[in-house]
């Protein structure tokens, strides 16, 4: 058998033993600790002196025991801590292999140490309209966002609905809550722009918004205000006893 031949690719494996494809269909946190480092392998070793050539998987496999003495379950890391050269006596392992992994240990190391980043508060409108001004500042064309907020009332995400022309932007409840279920937020605040500058609400504003409340009301995350934003100043329609939250 040639080198090449020998060699074991992920698309060569069984479908039961193909972690890019359960990766991709259940998500990284379903698969095994041997599969996602049988991810970064990527390919086996060849048989060699004797040695029978190996799959990814098993290579996987080969280097938790290594690091594993005794059963012990803290190979990972045991690895993170090793070094190129004592990976390296893993038969199969090699210095390109070893860089890789321990990159993706100390990235994941580096991503457990990050400190959440404070989320911003909505505790009034003018927090919204601050916080959005000028990214709808100077715009052409009208476009419809959805702050995202927590129980705490914090932006999770502000997810941009849809973009219109000069004096409209039509926006269906669909692109405004599929966000907000994906974010799993509690409720929303809606702002829009008017180029023009003039943020007095439309009588489309009007339209939009109460069929966007009833939207809100029947999919269990509330609309908790709408804000117009125009040049240096907004309208809140809480505010301006549009409605009563």
């Amino acid at each position: 058998m040639s080198t090449v031949e020998a060699r074991y690719s992920i698309k060569e494996w069984p479908t039961a033993e193909r972690p890019r494809e359960r990766l991709e269909t259940l998500g990284p946190r379903a698969l095994s600790s041997r599969e996602l480092l049988a991810l970064l392998l990527e390919t086996g070793s060849p048989s060699q002196g004797g040695r029978p050539a190996k799959s990814a998987l098993d290579l996987a496999g080969d280097l938790l025991n290594a690091f594993s003495p005794g059963g012990r379950r803290e190979s990972l890391r045991r690895i993170m801590t090793s070094s190129v050269k004592e990976m390296c006596r893993v038969p199969g392992i090699g210095p390109a292999k070893a860089a890789k992994i321990l990159a993706a240990l100390d990235l994941g190391r580096r991503a457990a140490e990050e400190a959440r980043p404070e989320r911003e508060m909505v505790r009034h409108p003018r927090d919204v309209y601050e916080r959005v001004r000028w990214m709808l500042r100077d715009l052409p064309q009208e476009e419809f966002h959805v702050l995202l907020l927590n129980t705490h009332n914090e932006v999770l995400r502000i997810a941009r609905a849809t973009t219109g022309t000069a004096d409209a932007s039509p926006v269906h409840p669909r692109e405004v809550f599929r966000a907000a279920v994906a974010e799993a937020a509690v409720s929303v605040v809606l702002v829009h722009n008017h180029p023009s500058g003039d943020p007095t609400p439309s009588g489309e504003d009007l339209q939009v918004t109460e069929l966007l409340r009833k939207a809100g009301s029947v999919m269990q995350i509330p609309v908790l205000d709408h804000v117009v934003v125009g040049e240096g100043r907004y309208v809140s329609f809480v505010e301006a006893g549009l409605w009563t939250p």
